[in-house]
């Protein structure tokens, strides 16, 4: 009897540290596959249509996969934001879609119509200011965006017309191929320079905007 429980407790000592190595290697094989993608095609990362925010000579690209009715999307967005400006002219933002939730594409084409009266970044800002009403998870009432969009001066008539664009249909789509390609499952995902983050966290980010700026930047 006493040799059993040793032989389990053996047993198990083994398994925890079987596990441990798989999800250290499949980390590993990852960050390997998804910075292999970036040099091969860096396309799947930032599309010719993506929103960029920074420096058009930034070497470091930070890519955020967004959903507008994502409420850790929001909580994060005033650090986003404090980390572009602390790292400025050296750091580009690139917003990819990630469409999880329930009203998340009629946002998402109001941001994109928004596009074509040079409002965009007034309007994402918005639209996560007032998500806790448009976007309620309980009761969400996401025609209430054009109430508030006139706010920063958009023409909604317009607004509307264009968010029946059907090129905004097929970024929408493409986004939501890329966001399976990348496998990205939960909001807000970020990469640098193609690279996911080793976890996840604000710091986290920091620490790999960081590397990537003394790599570039030597």
């Amino acid at each position: 009897m006493k040799n059993k429980k040793i032989l389990l407790t053996i047993t198990g000592f083994a398994l925890i540290g079987l596990f441990a190595f798989a999800s250290k290697y499949y980390k590993d094989y990852e960050s390997d596959r998804l910075g292999f993608l970036s040099q091969k095609d860096s396309t799947i990362f930032v599309r010719e249509y993506s929103p960029q925010f920074g420096d058009e000579n930034a070497k470091v690209f930070l890519i955020e996969f967004l959903d507008p009715e994502c409420e850790s999307c929001r909580q994060f967005y005033p650090q986003i934001k404090n980390l572009l400006k602390e790292f400025k002219g050296k750091v580009k933002l690139v917003v990819r879609y990630a469409p999880f939730h329930r009203n998340s594409k009629f946002a998402i084409k109001a941001l994109e119509a928004s596009r074509k009266q040079n409002k965009y970044w007034e309007a994402l800002e918005l639209l996560f200011k007032y998500q806790p009403n448009w976007g309620n998870h309980h009761n969400p009432q996401p025609n209430l965006i054009f109430e508030y969009l006139p706010e920063i001066g958009i023409n909604i008539e317009k607004l509307k017309s264009d968010m029946n664009d059907p090129e905004i249909d097929k970024r929408i789509l493409q986004e939501v191929s890329d966001l399976k390609q990348l496998n990205v499952r939960r909001t807000p995902t970020f990469f640098v320079n193609g690279k996911p983050l080793e976890r996840f966290g604000i710091e986290y980010l920091k620490k790999a905007i960081q590397e990537e700026i003394k790599n570039s930047y030597q």
